[in-house]
């Protein structure tokens, strides 16, 4: 018998959106990519990049994305670490902090790969469920467990904690407060400046979606210099790949572009969100570049399904919290237009 860990055995892995093999032949507004290409500047430089340089090693410390991010952010290099994804952080954060048996908690719900991570590491969860006005449900006075996630703006359900919230529970976390900014450049507010004023907190951001960065696999974690320290002994010590860090400090760099495709996609969404409240649907205010939306009937799946049968991928998930609705990207304006039109066909 194969000696597998027992919690290997028994877990089921994590299961990412569906990527169609003909991606090309649908609207795919399933996995919050941008719609738009990355910045020309990151394509010059990969091109650049892509030569006899290759058959040598990466920089280890991955100098160069380093530095940019310090100079964009405002920090200290050594408040700061690159990563390949942001999931790579995740993960190193539950192995520094919660030895087996210890415990992790998560918003529910939020991004359903930190149970995952926890069974990995062989760490106990807990969750926190939300209130009908979006908030934290029987959150403790203090909380003593090792680490707790919270996604912010919240995946797959758009909205935002308040700022003076998450500065309040800062302060009633025994462990670490993991704020996942992964969607926070869509949004009005971070909390960058709370890594300054509280030790026990890390801020996490990706280069997959403001970036347009999905296919480099590409994050950040941004955190008191001790906690990077142990973040930099358990990676692996070449964790980005040569064209991938010359990706990240050539997009950091170019901060026009960001924003304009940034601006474009915050303008699809509310027009979206806009439409799809006008054909009956519910859709919580969103600060990602997607929206939770349910249909009248709050019938997710059917909608699903419909959107499916006319080539547009949604995002729908068995969940019963979340099963009334569908997680839906923001696509371009025209690959938005196509949708409205597909649900008010289903409708």
């Amino acid at each position: 018998m194969i000696p597998l860990r027992r919690n290997i055995k028994e877990m089921a892995g994590y299961v990412p959106g569906y990527q169609p093999a003909d991606a090309a032949a649908y609207i795919k507004l399933n996995t919050n990519e941008n719609p738009y290409p990355p910045s020309p500047r990151v394509l010059e430089a990969i091109m650049a990049e892509a030569g006899e340089g290759l058959r040598r090693y990466p920089d280890a410390a991955s100098r160069a994305p380093l530095e940019e991010a310090a100079r964009l952010y405002g920090f200290p290099s050594d408040w700061i670490v690159m990563a390949n994804g942001s999931d790579e952080l995740l993960n190193n954060l539950i192995r520094a902090f919660a030895a087996e048996g210890e415990e992790i908690a998560y918003v529910h719900p939020s991004y359903s790969y930190y149970a995952t991570l926890a069974e990995i590491q062989g760490a106990r969860v807990r969750t926190f469920g939300l209130t009908e006005q979006l908030e934290l449900a029987d959150f403790p006075a203090r909380y003593e467990g090792k680490l707790l996630f919270l996604t912010n703006p919240n995946a797959p359900l758009g909205f935002c904690f308040p700022r003076e919230f998450i500065e309040e529970l800062a302060g009633r976390v025994a462990g670490m407060l993991v704020i996942d900014e992964a969607y926070v450049d869509f949004a009005d507010e971070h909390s960058l400046d709370l890594v300054r004023r509280f030790d026990n907190v890390v801020v996490t951001r990706t280069f997959s979606k403001s970036y347009s960065l999905a296919g480099m696999r590409l994050g950040l974690a941004i955190a008191r210099p001790e906690v990077i320290a142990a973040l930099n002994k358990i990676r692996d010590h070449y964790n980005l790949d040569r064209l991938a860090q010359t990706a990240a400090a050539a997009a950091l760099r170019d901060q026009d572009y960001f924003r304009g495709c940034v601006e474009k996609i915050r303008a699809t969404r509310e027009w979206f969100s806009n439409e799809l409240r006008q054909i009956g649907y519910t859709v919580i205010p969103s600060r990602a570049n997607f929206v939770f939306a349910s249909p009248p009937d709050r019938n997710g799946e059917r909608i699903y399904q419909g959107l499916f049968d006319r080539k547009i991928l949604v995002r729908y998930f068995t969940d019963p919290l979340l099963a009334h609705g569908m997680r839906i990207t923001i696509g371009t304006r025209e690959e938005m237009e196509k949708t409205v039109e597909a649900l008010r066909d289903i409708c």
